[in-house]
């Protein structure tokens, strides 16, 4: 056996990150993805090796685990070594057996790190500002510092700094940042638990004086209603305060702490005023330079406050943070009124504006961000939109300065901008692009502009929104609306890799459940609302279903087993509402155009939707007489459904809408009523001008009524309307993210929302073609079958499933057609290559021959590997027609 035709490991992930530092899971997944140069290449069997040190494992003394020789095709299993405690190291290595006898090399080395496992390890205090301490000392006019001095004497072999915070922090050591997250920490119910980081500080410190700085402001955990700032709900989880310990630790592995304790310090800082929506102030003069270096004098500083909160619990990040992930400059200038500049970046995006300028000292520079502006040219904002009044300010220092906000963040395109010089530059203002640093995983372009341009700004919706929870707007709310984190799961899963960013959202939905089984609409529940807005089915059904997509799409069962009681728990909350098995509440369809569907169809689907899916879960954990209960509990709801709302008379459900037909049809009719209710659907479609005339709530379960029927022809007509309402008006109405309703930038509204992205679960798996068989966990059986249409004539679509990168890449030719696919080692797939009028296809191997043959498609069973397929092409004898129908026929 030659190298080549080894299994090469190509990634490894712990807990689903790479290389993570400071994790509380002291059982993580340890995970690989593998390469091979030949087709068809299968894993046989595994040897993972974990040491305490690098140097121990590359010499093969692997001290915590070593395995032995494992046969089997798993590439994701538990750490079962030797248990790991608080501040554990491990580094470790794989490698696998292609065949019986030859493995192949060892794995780049991985490593992980355990943080604080026991509260009792925690010897720091919580420090605060007097204004911000239970006493109530009174406001102070600025966002405090925090700093202390302190000394290392001996050598530092390693120094792990443990920090959080309630609001947002940063924080420094010697006047360098800790860490390139911002924002921080991510969003929980601040009352209940707080995540905290750790950060590598080694190369930071130095020998004799040191100094470590810290800047706090309120963030979301205290929203207070300002005067002259917009503000979405006025409320307190937690008073701001900061939580730091330093530990180093000397050759001789001896320990030393800096902790924040009485002895640190505090002054306002040049902050002024901070609001998570309302915007941030900034008095550059105020600054004090070298204020976080050792040295400096702080005798004017007052002495912190500690605060008691035995009741918090800290957990370890588990997930990416935020971070900046790119610099947009500006695209254009204009000057609509006197001493107004307004400043396009040419994209609308979540994030800071960046200043970059050279001025004297005192000019008042203000920053109103928008998504849009009016006829005037001004930056537009009010309660629908943006929210309003928003703004930044920032009062100069003499000289060369950049400055943007720390402690909240803007959705925006347009920057309008008063106290800068008229003849400001385009170079004086940029945009830094923040969202959670989730490794981006998904590429499609096909050969139809339009169709590559909808997926682009529901991308950018998504990046939008993707922050340490998902937002469903980057300003005027900047909440988790649970609806959107399963309904439009592919928009987000198929782009990015949110494996452990998911577990996290599953978490806060957990935290926020209530004594009598309901997860709010939101989580974290920051601000209650009514009940409508506070109980819906499927806004709260996201605590069953996310559980069930990570299992389905990652393996991932260990959610759905922390999380069953509470799922169980709430099932029980929507049984106490329903009355003969149908309920009445919630927001119904969600923006719907028509709005006729009644409330109680959309509330009703959904509650089966919950009760069929938990009974998939409960069988998937073994908990047999679960299933059975919860199986029979969602065939009464179907039933239910049927005797309520089916019209025999008029044949019709409900009110006859569009969505209304939708949610019978994914409820699963008696097939002489199927059809009868597709045809109307499709009639319905038709009779609005191709259009649908659904909200955000039937809109998932349309798409997925006609792609299983096999009518890609009706889901290709609606998508590409460039009519309103539709994708299409949306891209050529100027929108470069997708908007929050569906005549986009010609209506109000957020211009920055996802919840309308569930076309990408059809670009993903049709147009994509990738896919998974019915009974398929985690991919390991692959479906390829991209929906060929003659609009088309060429597409290339790449993701990532847990096994490695798929590829699937198809051109037509004058005389044939050509399909490329890649499937990674670990996972087979079954291939469906058009025959065009039964013409059949050839694969590059050609002693692999098709398994079946039907009218429009062939079928292979391939491993992994590249392949290609050829089929000979004439002129298509139905234009318009979907030549292969993934999934449908």
């Amino acid at each position: 056996m030659t190298d080549t035709d080894s299994l090469h490991v190509i990634r490894t992930r712990t807990a689903d990150l790479p290389d993570p530092l400071g994790i509380d899971d002291d059982r993580p997944h340890l995970s690989w993805h593998l390469a091979s140069d030949r087709r068809g290449a299968r894993q046989c069997a595994y040897q993972i090796q974990v040491a305490s040190s690098g140097a121990l494992l590359e010499r093969g003394r692997a001290d915590l685990w070593d395995t032995g020789r494992l046969a089997g095709p798993e590439q994701r299993v538990p750490y079962g070594g030797v248990p790991l405690r608080s501040r554990a190291r491990a580094h470790w290595r794989v490698r696998c057996w292609g065949d019986e006898e030859h493995p192949g090399p060892w794995s780049v080395p991985a490593r992980f790190e355990l943080g604080l496992l026991d509260p009792a390890e925690w010897s720091a205090a919580w420090i605060t500002h007097p204004c911000w301490s239970e006493a109530g000392a009174g406001p102070e006019p600025a966002l405090p510092l925090f700093a202390r001095d302190f000394s290392v004497a001996a050598p530092v072999a390693r120094a792990r700094l443990y920090i959080t915070g309630v609001g947002v922090w940063t924080a420094t050591i010697n006047g360098l940042p800790v860490t390139d997250a911002v924002l921080e920490p991510p969003n929980t119910d601040f009352a209940q638990r707080v995540v905290y980081t750790t950060a590598d500080v080694t190369a930071l410190l130095r020998p004799g004086a040191n100094a470590i700085g810290v800047r706090l402001g309120p963030g979301i955990a205290h929203v207070e209603d300002v005067p002259g700032r917009y503000t979405k709900f006025a409320g307190t989880r937690a008073l701001p305060a900061a939580l730091v310990q330093l530990e180093l630790e000397a050759p001789d592995g001896t320990r030393t702490r800096v902790v924040s304790d009485p002895a640190w310090r505090t002054a306002p800082g040049p902050t002024l005023a901070a609001h998570w929506y309302g915007g941030e102030d900034h008095d550059a003069r105020l600054e004090s330079p070298g204020w976080d270096l050792p040295g400096h004098d702080r005798s004017g500083w007052r002495p912190v406050v500690t605060a008691d909160r035995p009741a918090v619990r800290l957990t370890a990040r588990a997930c990416p943070p935020i971070r900046v992930i790119d610099e947009l400059p500006t695209r254009e200038v204009t000057r609509p009124a006197p001493g107004v500049l307004v400043f396009d970046v040419g994209t609308n995006i979540a994030g800071w504006p960046l200043l970059d300028v050279d001025l004297e000292a005192g000019r008042t520079i203000r920053i109103r961000p928008g998504e849009q502006l009016t006829p005037a040219g001004r930056v537009m904002q009010d309660e629908h939109t943006t929210g309003t009044p928003i703004a930044d300010t920032y009062v100069t220092r003499a000289g060369r300065q950049r400055w943007h906000p720390s402690f909240t963040y803007h959705g925006f395109r347009y920057l309008e901008i008063t106290g800068l010089p008229d003849d400001a530059a385009a170079r004086c203002v940029r945009a830094l692009v923040l969202r959670a640093a989730n490794e981006p995983i998904g590429r499609l372009h096909t050969s139809h502009p339009l169709i590559d341009q909808i997926h682009r700004i529901v991308d950018r919706a998504v990046q939008g929104n993707m922050f340490s929870v998902l937002t469903d707007c980057p300003h005027r709310e900047k909440l988790c609306w649970l609806e959107e984190t399963h309904l439009v799961f592919d928009a987000v899963a198929r782009g990015y890799d949110v494996a452990a960013y998911c577990r996290e959202l599953v978490r806060n939905m957990a935290e926020a459940q209530t004594e009598t089984g309901l997860v709010p609409n939101i989580a974290p529940e920051y601000v209650i609302f009514e009940d409508r807005f506070r109980d819906d089915p499927n806004w709260g059904s996201a605590i069953i279903m996310l559980p069930w997509l990570l299992y389905k799409e990652y393996g991932d069962l260990g959610t759905a087993r922390r999380a069953y009681p509470a799922m169980r728990r709430y099932l029980e909350h929507l049984a106490g509402r329903a009355t003969g098995d149908t309920l009445e509440h919630g927001l119904g369809d969600w923006i719907a155009i028509d709005e006729s569907t009644p409330v109680a169809m959309a509330a009703t689907w959904g509650y089966h939707r919950a009760a069929d899916t938990l009974s998939k879960i409960a069988t998937a954990l073994g908990a047999d007489g679960d299933a059975r209960r919860y199986r029979a509990l969602a065939a009464r709801i179907a039933a239910a459904f049927h005797d309520r709302f089916f019209d025999p008379g008029t044949g019709r459900y409900g009110s006859g809408s569009q969505a209304c037909d939708t949610f019978a049809l994914d409820l699963g009719l008696a097939p002489e009523l199927r059809q009868p209710a597709l045809e109307r659907l499709i009639d319905g479609i038709r009779a609005a001008g191709h259009h649908v005339t659904v909200g955000e709530i039937a809109l998932p379960a349309l798409l997925r009524v006609l792609s299983t029927a096999g009518r890609h022809d009706v889901v290709h007509e609606l998508i590409t309307q460039t009519t309103p309402p539709s994708y299409g008006h949306q891209v050529l109405a100027g929108a470069t993210s997708l908007a929050e309703a569906w005549d986009g930038p010609t209506r109000g509204l957020s211009q920055n929302h996802f919840m309308l992205g569930a076309v990408e679960t059809w670009l993903s798996r049709y147009v994509g073609g990738v896919d998974q068989a019915d009974d398929s966990v985690g991919y390991r059986e692959l479906v390829i079958a991209p929906v060929v249409r003659d609009e088309l004539r060429s597409m290339t679509y790449t993701t990532r499933v847990p096994y490695g990168d798929v590829h699937v890449a198809w051109e037509r030719h004058d005389d044939r057609f050509v399909l490329d696919v890649g499937v990674p080692v670990g996972a087979t797939a079954t291939v469906h290559v058009p025959t065009f009028g039964g013409r059949t296809p050839v694969c590059d191997d050609a002693a692999l021959l098709p398994v079946r043959s039907r009218e429009t498609a062939a079928e292979f069973h391939v491993g992994s590997g590249r392949w290609r397929f050829e089929t000979a092409v004439g002129r298509s004898r139905h234009e318009g027609t979907s030549v292969v129908a993934g999934g449908g026929g």
